[in-house]
C-alpha cells in the first residue's frame, strides 16, 4: 500500500495546487492514486477528486477514532496503486498543545512517510535550520524529502538545493517555479472550487504537466512503497435496512459540500439517492427525503431566486412533511432571503429568517453541541462537527425551535443551532457520519418512519 502524506510549514505554501498536480501527474503516468484530506474540509478534496478521477476522503481527529481513520485508508486505498494524503495548516499544527491531532500525528499513526513543500519566497540558505527544526523536533516523523515551491528561478533553485545538501540528509524531490498557471484563486471561504472555474479540465492538465516536469516522480514512489502494510480491523458492513428510499440531494454549483463516505452510507444502508440542479430543475425528483449541503449560495443568488419554480416546489414539499436536513449553505437557501452587500435575493421561503452575508466569519472551526428534544431524529450525548460560514441568520421568529444546544462554536445565534420546523431540521454545523456520530442511519430511520406514516 504504497503511500505519502504532503505536508508544509505553514499554511498556505501551495499544498493543494502541489497536491493536485501530484495526482493528475501520477494519474497521467499510468497509477492509480486515492486521495485523502487531513481535517474538516471539502473544497481541497474537489480538486484532489477531479485529478485522480476517484472520491477523497477526510481524515479527522475531531470525529474520527485512531482506528476508525486507519480502517478508512485501508478500505479505500484498496485497488488502488498510490495513495496521497494531503495535510492541513502546517506539518506540526493542531488544534491539542500536545499534538495529538496534528498532521504528524496522522503521519505516525499511518506509518506514513512525509513530503514537506516549503514556500521558498524570499529563503535561501534559512531553509537549511527550517528542515533541521521539523526533523528534530519529532523524530519519529518519517520526512522522506521535500518539494520546493515558490521557487525564483534557476539561480534561487541551486541556492536552495545547495543549502539543503550541505545541512540536511533530506533529498530534493522537485523544484516548482513561479508559475501564473498554478494559481487557483481564493476567496472568502478559502480556494475555489472546481465547479467554479470553467476550465477544470485545462486547470487540472497544466498542473499535472508542470509538476511532472518539475518534480522526481519516480523517486516520489520509491518512497511511498517504503510505507509498511496498514493493521486495521474492517468494519462490519451494515445492512440495507432501509432499501426503497429515496433520497434527494442537491449538487450543483451552489450546493457540493459533502462528505463521499457519508453518501456511502445512505446507498450502504439501502436508500438511492437523486440529484438534482438548484439552479436548472423546476422541481424536486420523487424521493422520500431531502437533503441540502453547504456551498456558496450567495456566488448564485440571483440564479436561485430566479428559478421561482423550484423554490416553491421546495416550500410546498417542506410545509407538507417532507423530511429535510439542510446544513450551512442549505439552511441559507432556505431562508426567506439571502442578502450580501447592497444585493439581494428571495430563497425557499422555508423559514421565517434572513441570510445575511457577513464580512468576517460568523462561525469558525470544531463544534460540539447536544440535541434538544424538538430534535425529531435526535442522538444522545455530545457531538462533535465544524462550521465555517460568514453568513448570519436574522429576524428569526421567536416561536422557531431548535435542535441543538451549543457548547463550543456559534451555530445560529451562539447558543443554538438547527431550526427544527415541519419535519426540517436545518444548521450552519456540518455533520461527520462516523462511529461516534451515526446521523445518517438516524435520519433513513426518521424518513422511512415518516414513509410508513404517508
Amino acid at each position: 500500500m504504497p503511500r505519502f502524506l504532503i505536508a508544509a510549514a505553514h499554511k498556505s505554501s501551495g499544498k493543494t495546487v502541489i497536491s493536485t498536480g501530484l495526482a493528475a501527474a501520477l494519474t497521467t503516468a499510468g497509477k492509480q492514486v486515492q486521495c485523502f484530506k487531513k481535517g474538516p474540509d471539502y473544497i481541497d478534496p474537489m480538486w484532489l477528486a477531479a485529478a485522480s478521477g476517484r472520491p477523497c476522503y477526510n481524515l479527522d481527529f475531531n470525529t474520527m477514532t485512531g482506528p476508525e481513520i486507519t480502517a478508512l485508508v485501508a478500505s479505500r486505498a484498496t485497488g488502488a496503486g498510490m495513495s496521497l494524503i494531503e495535510a492541513n495548516k502546517g506539518l506540526f499544527d493542531g488544534v491539542a498543545l500536545d499534538g495529538r491531532d496534528s498532521n504528524a500525528a496522522l503521519a505516525k499513526q499511518l506509518s506514513t512517510p512525509v513530503v514537506l513543500v516549503i514556500d521558498t519566497n524570499g529563503m535561501t540558505r534559512g531553509i537549511a535550520p527550517l528542515l533541521l527544526g521539523y526533523q528534530g523536533f519529532d523524530d519519529k516523523v518519517d520526512i522522506a524529502g521535500v518539494i520546493l515551491n515558490n521557487v525564483g528561478g534557476a539561480r534561487h533553485e541551486a541556492k536552495l538545493r545547495a543549502a539543503v545538501d550541505a545541512y540536511t540528509d533530506l533529498p530534493v524531490l522537485g523544484a516548482v517555479w513561479r508559475n501564473p498557471a498554478l494559481n487557483i484563486g481564493e476567496r472568502h471561504l478559502g480556494l475555489t472550487t472546481p465547479a467554479e472555474t470553467g476550465e477544470l479540465a485545462r486547470m487540472i492538465r497544466d498542473f499535472g504537466d508542470v509538476i511532472a516536469s518539475s518534480v522526481n516522480l519516480e523517486d516520489l514512489a520509491n518512497r511511498a512503497t517504503q510505507a509498511p502494510e496498514l493493521k486495521h480491523i474492517d468494519a462490519p458492513r451494515p445492512v440495507a435496512t432501509h432499501a426503497g428510499l429515496r433520497i434527494a440531494v442537491a449538487r450543483d454549483q451552489s450546493f457540493g459540500f459533502y462528505y463521499p463516505d457519508d453518501l456511502e452510507a445512505f446507498e450502504a444502508l439501502g436508500a438511492t439517492l437523486v440529484s438534482f440542479d438548484t439552479l436548472r430543475d423546476k422541481a424536486l425528483p420523487d424521493a422520500d427525503g431531502l437533503f441540502i449541503g453547504g456551498g456558496f449560495p450567495e456566488m448564485q443568488m440571483a440564479e436561485l431566486g430566479q428559478n421561482i419554480e423550484l423554490r416553491e416546489n421546495i416550500r410546498s414539499a417542506i410545509e407538507n412533511g417532507l423530511p429535510t436536513y439542510a446544513e450551512c449553505g442549505g439552511l441559507m437557501y432556505l431562508c426567506q432571503s439571502l442578502r450580501w452587500g447592497d444585493q439581494s435575493a428571495p430563497m425557499c421561503g422555508v423559514i421565517p429568517a434572513d441570510a445575511v452575508m457577513c464580512p468576517q466569519p460568523q462561525g469558525r472551526g470544531y463544534s460540539r453541541f447536544r440535541d434538544t428534544s424538538p430534535h425529531p431524529w435526535r442522538t444522545e450525548g455530545p457531538q462533535l462537527a465544524h462550521e465555517f460560514h460568514y453568513a448570519r441568520i436574522e429576524d428569526l421568529a421567536a416561536e422557531v425551535r431548535f435542535g441543538r444546544a451549543i457548547e463550543r462554536g456559534h451555530g445560529i445565534d451562539g447558543r443554538h443551532d438547527a431550526v427544527v420546523l415541519h419535519n426540517l431540521v436545518a444548521g450552519f454545523c456540518h455533520l461527520r457520519n462516523t462511529e461516534r456520530t451515526p446521523w445518517v442511519a438516524r435520519f433513513l430511520d426518521f424518513v422511512g418512519a415518516h414513509s410508513k406514516q404517508a
